[in-house]
């Protein structure tokens, strides 16, 4: 599956933001999906998870409340909306995907397939 995320930009705290991260090659319902965050020296994180299905997600505790997966599987599309958005939410963001076992899948190196990452700057 090849993944193509979007969506990123420059905001002020406090504003909103939604990633779109668009998948084609497979049948995208094969596949749960990430998305994870990576700022500049620091190691690539977990922000949220969603299953085939959209029925369970899972967030870190960072964003929780904050942040929305969610999934169309008739578009093939993943998106994460971003309210409320932290200077700390700065960086590169990562779409993912992993085979599914029906299980969500919080770790990175679970995830086989990447998108190649949109850029997220919130200023103060």
């Amino acid at each position: 599956v090849q993944l193509q995320a979007s969506g990123g930009g420059l905001v002020q705290a406090g504003g909103s933001l939604r990633l779109s991260c668009a998948a084609s090659g497979r049948t995208f319902s094969w596949y749960g999906m990430g998305w994870f965050r990576q700022a500049p020296g620091k190691e690539r994180d977990f922000v949220a998870a969603i299953n085939w299905s959209g029925g369970t997600t899972s967030y870190a505790d960072s964003v929780k409340g904050r942040f929305t997966i969610s999934r169309d599987n008739a578009k093939n599309t993943m998106y994460l909306q971003m309210n409320s958005l932290k200077p700390e939410d700065t960086a590169v963001y990562y779409c993912a995907a992993v085979v599914t076992t029906g299980a969500i899948e919080l770790e990175a190196n679970k995830y086989g397939y990447w998108g190649q990452g949109t850029q997220v700057t919130v200023s103060s």
